[in-house]
């Protein structure tokens, strides 16, 4: 793929999509509109534009008044979604996870013998995981729960918590060039995920872990030590994985 920032390649989206009437896509991208517009007619007129609310809808889609919105990703170690921690603690502790298990996360995500970031010594993740991988397992164990991760979907992926709506749809990749699954998939996807093993904290294939660790005790990136940042660094192969099957 190009180099192109994620920004641009909104836009790019955008500016192929917007004005065109659906018979005139190229057959990847009218595949993805005909899966969510079912029944347009084929001379139907798209209107595109970009989101420019912090979303997990990056472009919205919009033929004869109805409106979807699209996640649009690209590259390598996809950020999905970043949150402070205490909002994130909140979270586990809506879900009903005891409280040893929330404890167990912030000594994890802080790294530092503390619950608060306020421990005298920091550690890489490798060294942490030596000394704790067993206590990450039992996070693991409770994180991966269905119930409980169909509700990280939502927030991390589809939903966040700054929306009332759910994406349609995402796309991985660039104009003419570019892979997407539905909402539905996505949930599917991560579900499939569940019993996946791995020694970092995650939610199926969802890497959660501080935004930054800050072993050198830069300023510049201290206050990133308090938020949680979600990664899913397998999404190409995932995707990938999900539309061979469901192709059989």
């Amino acid at each position: 793929m190009t180099e192109i920032n994620g920004f641009d390649n909104e836009y790019e989206f955008v500016k192929y999509l917007n004005g065109k009437e659906i018979q005139e896509l190229d057959p990847m991208i009218r595949e993805l509109i005909d899966e969510l517009y079912p029944y347009e007619d084929s001379n139907s007129i798209i209107s595109c534009w970009r989101n420019h609310y912090k979303q997990k809808s990056d472009i919205f889609i919009r033929i004869n008044y109805v409106m979807k919105g699209i996640s649009i990703k690209k590259g390598i170690k996809n950020s999905l979604h970043a949150e402070g921690i205490s909002s994130f603690v909140n979270f586990l502790i809506e879900q009903g996870i005891e409280r040893d298990i929330v404890i167990e996360y912030l000594k994890y995500h802080y790294a530092d013998g503390s619950t608060n970031g306020k421990g005298k010594k920091r550690i890489s993740v490798e060294d942490y995981k030596q000394l704790n991988q067993d206590k990450i397992d039992k996070i693991n164990e409770i994180f991966n729960d269905e119930k409980i991760l169909k509700k990280a979907i939502e927030r991390f992926v589809t939903k966040g918590i700054n929306s009332n709506y759910h994406i349609d749809a995402l796309i991985y990749g660039e104009v003419g060039d570019f892979l997407w699954v539905t909402k539905d998939d996505i949930v599917n996807i991560i579900l499939s995920k569940k019993d996946k093993y791995s020694t970092a904290v995650h939610f199926g294939p969802l890497t959660c872990q501080p935004k930054a660790r800050c072993l050198n005790y830069n300023p510049r990136y201290e206050s990133d030590r308090f938020c949680i940042q979600i990664k899913w660094y397998s999404l190409f192969d995932d995707i990938m994985e999900y539309m061979y099957n469901k192709s059989k």
